[in-house]
């Protein structure tokens, strides 16, 4: 009996061989080679189909044709050139000067308590009062100028940027902080090797929304008492309801945007290139 059990017990176990489960993707996939453009492609295409067919009013809204045959005249005139350089000025003096501020205020408010307590609440309530509500305190302040239109679009990006830098900052583990001082980092070290990698996300999301907010804000200053730029080009068209014109105005506001938040991304993805996410 006991020679049956140890036969038993020596016998090599016999397991059924269960067919291996097919992993399902559960994530986006891989990217589709410019993705980005079918989006686009495929509004122009069906612009294009209802201006051809008559189902859109040319007074209304002109073809794409059209645009393009305005497009050329602007260039040739050298009308268009001149306005887009005085946007670009515009938009890229606020977006500089914004983005240092609101870099520098998110630094001593999230590596300070002192910092914190003095600058987060005022930035907190600039960002529940819209930018564009500030307009007629800083035209009494500053006048219709130049240095008006800068400031509006540095204080919006300002904001974006503190938000997005100090909730990064906020986000570090404090086992990175207990690391630090286990390793007796000094002041400038742990900002090194510690802030800054730890708010670079936050840092790269606040130039995007930022780039985004320059923008939108810059169409808007460059329709009050502007001499110059794509808002003022747009304002006369309406007047003499040009939207041929309009229409190329919005396209080089978005043409901007695009390039400009496509920049930022290619930037992202060199610099964060160890960190892996949905998309990639």
């Amino acid at each position: 009996m006991a020679t049956e059990t140890l036969s038993v017990a020596t016998r090599p176990r016999v397991t059924a061989t269960q067919p291996r489960r097919k992993r399902r993707r559960v994530g986006p996939g891989k990217p589709i080679p410019y993705g980005r453009a079918l989006g686009p492609v495929l509004l122009l295409a069906l612009w294009a189909l209802a201006s051809a067919t008559g189902v859109l009013d040319p007074r209304k809204l002109s073809a794409p044709w059209t645009v393009a045959s305005t497009t050329i005249d602007l260039i040739q005139a050298g009308t268009l050139q001149d306005h887009i350089l005085a946007s670009l000025q515009r938009a890229v003096f606020g977006f500089a000067i914004g983005a240092v501020a609101g870099l520098a205020l998110a630094l001593l408010a999230g590596t300070s308590r002192i910092g914190e307590a003095l600058i987060d609440g005022p930035m907190r309530i600039k960002l529940a009062i819209p930018t564009i509500g500030l307009i007629p305190l800083l035209i009494l302040w500053l006048g219709i100028n130049e240095g008006f239109k800068i400031t509006i679009i540095a204080v919006a990006v300002a904001v974006y940027m503190y938000v997005q830098v100090h909730a990064g900052l906020t986000g570090i583990d404090q086992r990175y902080v207990e690391l630090a001082q286990v390793q007796n980092y000094s002041r400038w070290e742990f900002v090194r090797h510690v802030v800054f990698p730890g708010a670079l996300p936050g840092v790269f999301v606040g130039l995007r929304l930022s780039v985004t907010a320059s923008w939108l804000i810059l169409i808007t200053v460059e329709q009050i008492n502007a001499l110059s730029g794509i808002g003022y080009m747009m304002t006369q068209a309406q007047e003499y309801a040009q939207t041929d014109i309009i229409i190329v105005g919005l396209v080089i506001y978005g043409i901007f945007g695009f390039a400009s938040d496509a920049l930022v991304r290619i930037a992202e993805r060199r610099v964060l290139g160890w960190r892996r996410t949905l998309t990639n």
